[in-house]
């Protein structure tokens, strides 16, 4: 009696991963937070300002808001860039919102109690003061109180404060990216195609834009729209088409190789983000001192930044689900990926926790001791941000799990 013979096929990979929590991308995010925590120690101690290589590296550590706002446009956009290749519903606008709220406001109104009251409390009788920095409207103000990008303890908000114009409008950037992709009926391929195109034209737009803001004259207020940083934004978005993408095709389609191509040359990748930094590192992109750019150290910061933050994450981004490179895996270990779960934390108490540290110790601004001031500020920074995400970010982010998150069919 004949034995019928089976072929075995391997089974097919599922692409990179559209939803759900990558460990790797934690890493990077965690990367990203203590960059920016360098470049505010460096500064507070005057190392940034000194004249050496090391002062100039350490001085474009401001790249990790490009990496934050890089991978807040891949995996935001990751449902929209879902429903648009399969058709289906995208997902629950009102829903969204009040999870991107429970997600970042309690934290945040907790870090602006504390450094209003401690360090400006003259201004706590202002109802306006509550308001304005409660609801992320401070760089909207012509006039403020207070000098530079923020009073003392808060002055890195400016960053979520643009971020949190990125979380109310994607809904509609969602929505137009669609209907111009999907004009005519057209089918999954054309409208991923479709989708790229538009975004890397807001992505021009986004560098052209930076003409309104320096020509002829610098002008602050106009650099704080949300346009000004889809150069960031916009190439996130990209990444989640090409993974949505990615995933409808068979396992030999060309997108999908060239996402494992991608994922399998991150250190070629990471080598080009690396020669992009430290070319953003040179004269080329202006001063250290903010606010006295002109049009094209400002085009070429934003440029290279765009580079460093897109090379650095793309890689792990178009990863399989099943697959991951060697670097992948150590920035997806628990450590890294425990410290990308508080980096928002890390995020929002670093500059609290410096000014605090200087204050209670009685040191001066600007008189050195870099490496002892970092070990201080990173050991102290970690301790409120374990309790800040512990206690305030997960109970109201397990909250808005409760909401839904698809639209209704029909």
């Amino acid at each position: 009696m004949a034995e019928a013979i089976t072929e075995r096929r391997p089974r097919s990979r599922p692409g990179p991963p559209m939803t759900g929590h990558q460990p790797a991308l934690d890493g990077m995010r965690a990367l990203a937070a203590f960059g920016v925590l360098l470049l505010h120690v460096a500064a507070t101690t005057g190392v940034a300002f000194e004249d050496s290589g090391f002062a100039s590296v350490l001085v474009r550590g401001d790249v990790g808001v490009a990496v934050f706002f890089v991978l807040s446009g891949l995996l935001l956009y990751r449902p929209w860039a879902s429903a648009l290749l399969l058709g289906t519903p995208g997902p629950h606008v009102g829903g969204y919102l009040v999870r991107r709220a429970l997600r970042v406001l309690p934290a945040y109104w907790a870090v602006v109690t504390a450094a209003l009251l401690f360090f400006s409390p003259q201004h706590t009788r202002a109802l306006w003061t509550w308001a304005q920095w409660f609801l992320l409207l401070p760089l909207y103000d012509p006039d403020p109180w207070w000098r530079g990008s923020g009073p003392e303890g808060l002055y890195q908000m400016w960053t979520l404060a643009v971020e949190a114009a990125f979380y109310v409008t994607l809904p509609l950037l969602a929505w137009a990216v669609a209907r111009l992709a999907s004009r005519g009926g057209a089918d999954p391929r054309t409208r991923a195609r479709r989708a790229l195109l538009v975004l890397g034209g807001l992505t021009a737009l986004s560098a052209l834009y930076l003409l309104v803001v320096y020509v002829p004259t610098w002008r602050p207020l106009a650099g704080t729209v949300v346009v000004r940083y889809w150069i960031w934004f916009c190439p996130g978005m990209m990444l989640a088409v090409l993974a949505a993408w990615a995933r409808s095709e068979p396992e030999d389609g060309p997108v999908r190789r060239f996402c494992r191509t991608v994922a399998g040359s991150a250190g070629t990748c990471w080598v080009i983000a690396a020669l992009a930094y430290v070319i953003a590192s040179t004269e080329l992109t202006g001063p250290r001192v903010l606010g006295v750019d002109t049009f094209w150290t400002a085009f070429f910061r934003t440029v290279l930044y765009a580079m460093v933050a897109v090379f650095a994450v793309a890689p792990l981004a178009l990863a399989d689900g099943r697959a991951s490179s060697p670097v992948g895996r150590i920035l997806g270990g628990s450590v890294p990926a425990f410290l990308g779960r508080i980096s928002y934390s890390v995020f929002l108490w670093h500059v609290f926790v410096i000014a605090v540290l200087y204050r209670a110790l009685g040191w001066e601004p600007r008189t050195g001791g870099f490496w002892p001031v970092l070990l201080v500020v990173c050991l102290a920074t970690l301790a409120v941000a374990t309790v800040s995400h512990l206690a305030v970010e997960e109970p109201f982010r397990l909250l808005g799990r409760r909401l839904p998150r698809r639209r209704r069919a029909g």
